[in-house]
């Protein structure tokens, strides 16, 4: 290391917990005209002798790693908690710009740190989100000290001196490539990720990453737009929201963005729209592209509370969706009227007699008024309550549905549940389960229009468990039920025998 270098690693080394700091001084703000497209807003103007520099999005985003970095102390040796960051944005706020500041703000004050980058397509991760880091690299202050690689395949960024123990690399995000994820530590440093338009990465990339986060000083960042109301992006801001922080930017507060493009979209579409949410204004849409049931409809469900004589009048109808392959859940659901409850959850089970005792005794408990049972591992289950006299009744999801709009039975009893929570319907709010499997199932798209679902592999595909709650609670759509108590009563009966109507002429 020149002399020189040894100076600015020491110029350097005071921005390790300023990562805003570090882009204002790494980047030639005043004298670059192709980086004076942003006025450094207020108050971070009074503070940095810099007349351009990041929007206020950014400014927020490095000052609150920075005061985490602070917080943490990381001691060289004992490990801490990551720091993670989550973004959702609308379209053009320069997110590409964020991530390279992030990578040559750890790359240049982490010596021997280890990172991957990755985005949701090998086209956006090679000619947007590494363009944009070896772009911003070329421009800093330390660009010098490292190499880059280019091209798909070879997207590697790694210092001179050290290039196998101080780098980032790029990494596509197919499900095939997670072990590419796996081993990344760097315990006297920092292991970090950033993931680039991150509502389309698989589960199994996320998962396969938190393995990076043991040691050291690790990071973890997730910018995108909210595409999807599935996935461990939208957890970020939902079931794991306690350990990221989680921000949603809108466009039309970013000064960057296309203005006019942006109020002609919500004139077109409306403000409340899902596109408009999405692209404009950082929000996770009601129903994303595929997506069957609206999550405005399942939020509503769930935040409904019925008072008994509500749905006490109606019949009672018990539903079994068995499991006998995987990590899948036996699952008893209990329908009435507008109310649905998830009775009991069994880890899988093959044993058809035990099942039905169970089933049974359900059936007496709750004086159900009918049984549907999934036919796809259940046939054995009904054969065994034939014999212990019952008349449960089999449902078939691949048989014809009663509506030719539908493909199939499956798809129509769930179109049957999507027009119940529109009418009313009521869900349990702690069965996050049932609410996770009714908003993340999707549709097929057909050339004749029919209704089509995925199907349960489809969805393991996705990462997304297979959704027996969901299709326990849809089977209790698949036939009319009358509730015993009144099937025995003739409609002619139920008038008032004393009644003549003659007796209100006047004599």
């Amino acid at each position: 290391m020149t002399q020189d270098d040894a100076d600015l690693a020491d110029f350097i080394g005071q921005f390790w917990d300023d990562p805003l700091g570090f882009v204002l001084a790494a980047y030639d703000w005043d004298g670059d005209p192709q980086m004076q497209v942003c006025k450094l807003p207020a108050p971070w103007n009074l503070v940095y002798d810099s007349e351009y520099g990041p929007d206020a999005w950014a400014c927020e985003l490095l000052d609150r790693v920075g005061k985490k970095v602070r917080t943490n102390n990381f001691d060289g040796h004992t490990p801490v908690e990551a720091v993670r960051e989550a973004v959702a944005s609308g379209h053009g706020i320069g997110k590409s710009a964020g991530v390279a500041w992030l990578v040559d703000w750890i790359m240049s004050t982490r010596p021997h740190c280890h990172g991957t980058v990755t985005a949701n397509t090998s086209d956006q991760l090679s000619s947007k989100t590494w363009a944009e880091i070896v772009k911003w690299t070329r421009k800093c202050i330390t660009g010098h000290w490292f190499e880059m690689t280019t091209g798909k395949g070879a997207m590697r960024m790694y210092h001179r001196e050290f290039p196998e123990d101080w780098f980032v690399h790029a990494q596509t995000c197919r499900e095939e490539n997670s072990e590419a994820f796996a081993g990344q530590h760097a315990v006297s440093s920092s292991s970090f990720y950033i993931f680039d338009e991150a509502s389309a990465i698989p589960d199994v990339i996320w998962e396969v990453a938190e393995g990076g986060l043991t040691d050291g000083e690790p990071f973890w960042f997730a910018f995108g737009n909210p595409t999807r109301n599935t996935g461990k992006f939208k957890d970020c801001f939902g079931s794991q929201s306690h350990r990221w922080s989680h921000h949603q930017i809108d466009s039309r507060q970013v000064q960057i963005t296309n203005k006019v493009f942006i109020n002609g979209m919500i004139d077109d579409y409306g403000e409340d729209s899902d596109i408009v949410k999405v692209r404009v204004r950082g929000m996770f849409p009601s129903a994303s592209s595929y997506q069957f049931i609206g999550t405005d409809d399942v939020d509503a469900a769930t935040h409904r509370h019925l008072r008994t004589e509500q749905y006490a009048f109606a019949p009672v109808i018990l539903t079994l969706d068995p499991a006998w392959t995987g990590d899948d859940d036996l699952v008893i659901g209990k329908r009435q009227g507008l109310r649905y409850d998830t009775l009991l959850t069994i880890a899988k089970n093959d044993n058809d007699v035990h099942v039905a005792g169970v089933l049974a005794q359900l059936e007496d408990e709750h004086h159900a008024d009918a049984v549907f049972v999934d036919a796809g591992y259940g046939t054995g289950i009904v054969s065994v309550g034939k014999a212990l006299g019952r008349g449960w009744q089999l449902v078939w999801f691949g048989g014809a549905s009663p509506d030719p709009g539908y493909l199939n039975m499956r798809a129509y009893i769930w179109g049957q549940g999507k027009k119940w929570l529109k009418e009313g319907g009521c869900i349990d709010e702690a069965d996050k389960q049932l609410y996770r499997d009714l908003i993340g199932l999707e549709t097929v798209p057909r050339l004749d229009g029919k209704i089509q679902l995925e199907s349960k592999e489809d969805m393991k595909h996705r990462r997304l468990k297979s959704p027996n709650r969901g299709d326990a609670w849809a089977l209790s759509f698949a036939f009319p039920v009358q509730a015993k108590k009144l099937a025995h009563i003739d409609h002619r009966q139920r008038r008032a025998k004393d009644y003549d109507p003659h007796d209100l002429l006047a004599d």
